[in-house]
């Protein structure tokens, strides 16, 4: 099973689109803690990682499936 499978939404584009046009928003659906007028991704991903909600293996394992599109 895929990330994108895990998430909810089994296809790949349609999740990219809705994390790119939302980003808080869309975490959020996905039980993530976000919070409110948070845009920028890197703003993001560190809050994620020091608030405990994604460890750092796992941002890895993200940005390496990413980076092979």
């Amino acid at each position: 099973m895929s990330l994108f499978d895990q998430l909810g939404q089994p296809n790949m584009q349609q999740s990219v689109n809705s994390l790119k046009a939302n980003p808080s928003a869309f975490l959020k659906s996905k039980g993530f803690n976000v919070p409110d007028g948070m845009t920028d991704p890197q703003t993001i991903t560190r809050y994620l990682l020091q608030s405990g909600q994604i460890a750092n293996n796992r941002l890895q394992s993200i940005m390496q499936m990413f980076n092979r599109r």
